[in-house]
């Protein structure tokens, strides 16, 4: 008998999350974001899946473009992070990748590389994340520079939104960022993406030319308050495992390593085949909720690397084989993460290889 953990993953809830995504920008384009590994759910029977509809992938760098490529996808696919070498253009040029240009080095190298053919390059502009991007002030400079390179075409203008998930964050505002951007890159000639899955959730004015959804396609929403769009979106990754053991414990004793949860009363307590080797948040706290059979209970205890443990003591009819669910259709992977100090972007992607990934739908 196989270990029981299993990572479920609905692609017909990942359809569903991409045509909201789609349906919120029905003028523009909706690019899929699909960069570590399609945030841990599986680049490629992600991407297999939908490119029937999606135009346009995403990924970080290149390593991933070319694992879709080997994987047999043959839809454009942008490199968010762009080129770290000059021979990667090379790649890109042959492989039909697109590029993002994000600093005046990379620029120069695509400047002196001759290319097979050109390539579509998205410019970044820093309005106020402060990781990647020309200024303001420089983009409008590199963006003519661009323009004038044969190794180039299809030239679009992005930026990425610091605080569209938090309308109340004490840092740079999306009407901030947007103002900031230069009104030769707001003219109509100008393909512009300024929508995350946060800005295209919750910001109207960012839903542009081309979009960037991704959380939202794996059905997590990134907003602190959710709104009636993202309402709709639907889990995409059930993470599950089963109970393998019981055991009472009296009054006062310690669950786990160190002892860090202490029986407040005489305890059943269940443990789980499932640790922080399969990418169960080891910050986990005492209390972070979990459903076995369907019934909500708790955490107790650390976890650690092979298994965890769940208050099994008003669960009587739970016990060896009694299903457990750490996030997904029945609970939120937002609640989870709460919990954890953490959000689901990390849940998400920390589901390690160990798990196999279970395609339904």
């Amino acid at each position: 008998m196989a270990r029981p953990a299993v990572a479920e993953i609905r692609l017909d809830n990942l359809r569903a999350n991409y045509q909201l995504a789609a349906s919120l920008a029905p003028h523009g384009q909706t690019v899929a974001v699909v960069k570590a590994d399609a945030y841990g759910h599986g680049a490629a029977e992600v991407t297999e899946y939908l490119a029937r509809e999606v135009g346009v992938f995403a990924v970080a760098c290149i390593e991933e473009a070319m694992a879709l490529r080997t994987a047999g996808l043959r839809q454009p696919i942008l490199l968010l992070e762009g080129f770290f070498e000059a021979e990667e253009l090379d790649v890109i040029a042959r492989e039909g990748f697109w590029t993002v240009v994000h600093n005046q080095e990379q620029l120069h190298t695509l400047a002196t590389r001759s290319l097979s053919r050109p390539v579509p390059v998205w410019l970044k502009v820093d309005t106020g994340m402060h990781r990647l991007g020309f200024s303001p002030a420089q983009a409008v400079r590199a963006y003519d520079q661009l323009k004038s390179l044969r190794q180039v075409k299809n030239l679009v203008v992005m930026t990425h939104l610091a605080n569209a998930d938090d309308c109340s964050a004490p840092g740079v505002s999306v009407a901030t960022q947007v103002a900031r951007l230069p009104a030769t890159f707001l003219e109509p000639t100008v393909e512009l993406s300024l929508a995350n899955s946060a800005g295209l959730l919750a910001h109207e004015q960012v839903r542009a030319h081309w979009q960037r959804p991704g959380i939202m396609l794996y059905g997590a929403s990134p907003l602190t308050v959710d709104n009636p769009d993202s309402a709709q979106l639907r889990p995409v990754m059930t993470l599950k495992s089963k109970v393998i053991a019981t055991r009472w414990t009296d009054r006062g004793a310690g669950v786990g390593y160190g002892g860090r949860f202490l029986a407040e009363r005489p305890t059943r307590v269940g443990t789980v085949a499932m640790g922080y080797a399969d990418g169960y948040p080891r910050q986990a706290n005492d209390g972070t909720p979990v459903l076995v059979d369907g019934q909500r209970t708790r955490l107790i205890g650390r976890v650690s690397m092979d298994m965890l443990t769940v208050d099994l003591t008003d669960l009587p009819a739970a016990g060896v084989g009694s299903e457990v669910e750490f996030w997904g259709e029945t609970l939120s992977a937002n609640e989870v993460a709460a919990h954890c100090d953490t959000i689901a972007y990390h849940l998400f992607t920390g589901v390690t290889r160990r798990v196999p990934r279970k395609y339904l739908g």
